[in-house]
């Protein structure tokens, strides 16, 4: 396991074969007799060879992730503003709550006026990235979004925007990006085709999700996909497979989140998704991709109280908290029980800061743009 530990530490490349290994043997305890590369062969990366004997895979990987994130981010954490612009969708995802499908959804849509409100208030607190957020709803048009986006990048010139609104087409993708539309976050999902049409009506196809993606990547976006950890059907050689295509396509931004059920959807009765491989997988992506844009997610906070702390020791570096208006949180119900309170919502960013102060972390004022860079300038300010 130490030899595909090292190859993991240098950034890869690993087999499919050596990532199911990784996923399988997470608990699994190294031992000296593991170790066959001397500590000072002096090759990049043979630090991961160095120590470890008694300690889990699990906790070996995440040492080493905590250890990159360091080295790239220092202690900073990225705050995003999400604000979940519209709850109806056209598509009936097998998992998620606002599914056309289900008739108990409560829906909504947020005016143009609605989401500069929105921006403005977190504007007003720090905020420096907008993520807006939605289903696949017909009503919001090419040219409605097109709009927003250039009265946002009008008003707050030095904030970026980030889209969430699913697959489009090459043209819509083109006309947001020319109105100022800085990032795209489009989960794939599962890069398993078999997998996905397990998760997916048979009107939505794998391949145009893939095309969507490298659509999106070709046209300047800082592109993000990502997957469930747990979904229904899932395996470890399709975990295995997110892995070794989020290694092929190097995304700028990757979620990952554990599954959580929806109590009027198909996939009601089955378990949520574990939290410990969530946070494991998050740990393997960083050492992975080391400049990507990891968030620790709202399912994860979900499932786990202090779950976006413990995502930040295994490497994740953004948090996006709740700007949408208090009175429509509750209706963007993709999953039940989903918190938007508290130290989740914007309103709180203060009792946020401070919680990722107390897991030693740092949130800054600052866009957090993808770069393979040092992330943080000197000149950058504290939220707090």
């Amino acid at each position: 396991m130490k030899e595909i530990i090292t190859k993991l530490c240098r950034g890869g490349p690993l087999t499919r074969e050596e990532f199911i290994l990784l996923i399988q043997n997470r608990n699994m305890t190294l031992l000296s007799s593991s170790a066959h590369i001397s500590k000072n062969s002096g090759r990049p990366g043979d630090e991961a060879q160095s120590g470890g004997e008694g300690q889990t895979v699990f906790s070996y990987i995440k040492e080493k992730a905590f250890q990159k994130r360091i080295e790239v981010f220092s202690n900073t954490v990225f705050l995003r503003g999400l604000i979940e612009c519209t709850s109806f969708c056209k598509n009936n995802c097998l998992y998620c709550g606002i599914r056309g499908g289900n008739a108990k959804a409560q829906r909504y849509r947020l005016s143009k006026d609605d989401v500069l409100s929105c921006c403005a208030a977190g504007y007003d607190l720090g905020y420096r990235t907008f993520v807006l957020q939605g289903g696949e709803d017909p009503h919001y048009t090419d040219s409605f979004v097109a709009d927003v986006i250039t009265s946002i990048k009008e008003k707050y010139s030095d904030c970026a925007v980030t889209l969430s609104l699913g697959e489009k087409t090459k043209q819509t993708y083109e006309l947001w990006k020319s109105c100022g539309a800085d990032r795209y976050l489009l989960r794939h999902e599962t890069a398993s085709k078999e997998h996905y049409e397990k998760l997916h009506p048979h009107s939505m196809s794998f391949m145009n999700r893939m095309n969507c993606l490298h659509t999106l990547k070709d046209l300047g976006y800082q592109t993000g996909a990502g997957f469930m950890v747990g979904s229904p059907y899932q395996t470890d050689e399709t975990l295995a497979e997110d892995l070794f295509f989020l290694q092929s396509f190097r995304p700028q931004m990757t979620g990952i989140g554990p599954f959580i059920p929806h109590r009027d959807t198909p996939f009601a009765h089955f378990s949520a998704g574990n939290r410990e491989l969530t946070l494991y997988l998050l740990s393997v992506i960083r050492l992975l991709l080391p400049y990507v844009l990891l968030p620790a997610t709202t399912a994860l906070g979900t499932i786990d109280s202090n779950g976006r702390e413990k995502g930040l020791q295994h490497g994740a570096n953004v948090i996006m908290p709740n700007l949408s208006p208090s009175e429509v949180r509750s209706k963007y119900n993709l999953y039940d029980n989903k918190v938007s309170t508290g130290k989740e919502g914007a309103e709180s960013t203060r009792l946020l800061c401070s919680c990722i102060k107390d897991a030693g972390f740092e949130a800054v004022i600052t866009r957090g743009d993808y770069t393979e860079e040092k992330n943080i300038k000197e000149e950058t300010l504290c939220i707090m």
